[in-house]
């Protein structure tokens, strides 16, 4: 099997980013700049591909990797992250191991191993608990099953984050296997955010809006009352002020309205 590595990233002039993430195989970068070309350089045991783009948005630039990929296996990746040494047999390993797993998600250094500390396989609502970083999948699996990143959701796009739960619901509904596999690949710096600021109402609002359309009314509003009392020492509202919050975005529903108005789109 072959494992590419898909970084999304903006604004970069050459492949220092290569380097700094101690990148040694294969990897597919998606630049998000003001020029659109090609080029590609050596890598340890590999080869690192570049795509320059004018278009915007994290999942338009998810999206476009998977498509340009070639590899048997591809591992998402965003610009501040740092490889352990031996991430693709890791990775590669894991594959062989668990042959019906069409996407597999994995740990990150020096945080929480909030899915347990053994193998299995995932559904709701463990899926919430996972970031995109962490996720990789065979590529032929999602090309077939026609499962991409929803366009509507994550940065770039105003609405939020919340887009690997939308792709993950995704991938289950189309009858995708996810498991988790407890073991560190990378590390994850996460500084800067381009779409959080803070645990405000305005917060609570898009994520009402981006959980119903991603999980449905009635599970959403379940998931609401989850969120706000178990997620209570993150944040300085009280959970009444952040349900209710979350309840008006799911009122609004802004995201669902937006998808039935679009070709190909469908919102609760």
């Amino acid at each position: 099997m072959k494992l590419e590595v898909l970084l999304s990233c903006m604004h970069q002039k050459d492949f220092s980013l290569v380097d700094s993430s101690r990148l040694t195989g294969d990897v597919l970068i998606i630049n998000q700049c003001d020029r659109e070309d090609f080029s590609q350089v050596p890598t340890k045991t590999g080869t690192a591909r570049m795509y320059a783009t004018r278009d915007r948005g994290l999942t338009r630039s998810r999206n476009m990797a998977m498509e340009k990929s070639t590899a048997d296996v591809c591992l998402l990746c965003d610009d501040d992250e740092v490889f352990v040494p031996d991430y693709e047999k890791i990775i590669l390993e894991a594959y062989e191991k668990l042959p019906h797993a069409d996407v597999i998600v994995f740990n990150m250094v020096g945080r929480p191993a909030s899915l347990g500390n053994r193998v299995r396989q995932l559904h709701f609502p463990y899926t919430c608990r996972v970031s995109s970083w962490q996720i990789s999948f065979r590529r032929q699996s999602l090309l077939r099953s026609g499962v991409r990143f929803d366009t509507l959701l994550g940065a770039g796009t105003g609405n939020g984050g919340e887009e690997e739960l939308k792709f993950l619901t995704d991938c289950r509904r189309a009858g995708l296997s996810i498991y988790y596999v407890p073991e560190a690949i990378a590390s994850v710096a996460q500084e800067v955010s381009t779409w959080f600021h803070g645990y405000t109402e305005t917060y609570f609002e898009n994520r009402g809006a981006t959980t119903r359309y991603i999980l449905g009314l009635p599970l959403a509003l379940v998931y609401a009352a989850y969120y706000a009392v178990s997620k209570r020492s993150l944040y300085t509202l009280s959970p009444w002020q952040a349900f209710k919050a979350t309840c008006r975005g799911m009122k609004g529903n802004r995201i669902g309205k937006l998808a039935r108005s679009l070709p190909g789109k469908a919102g609760d």
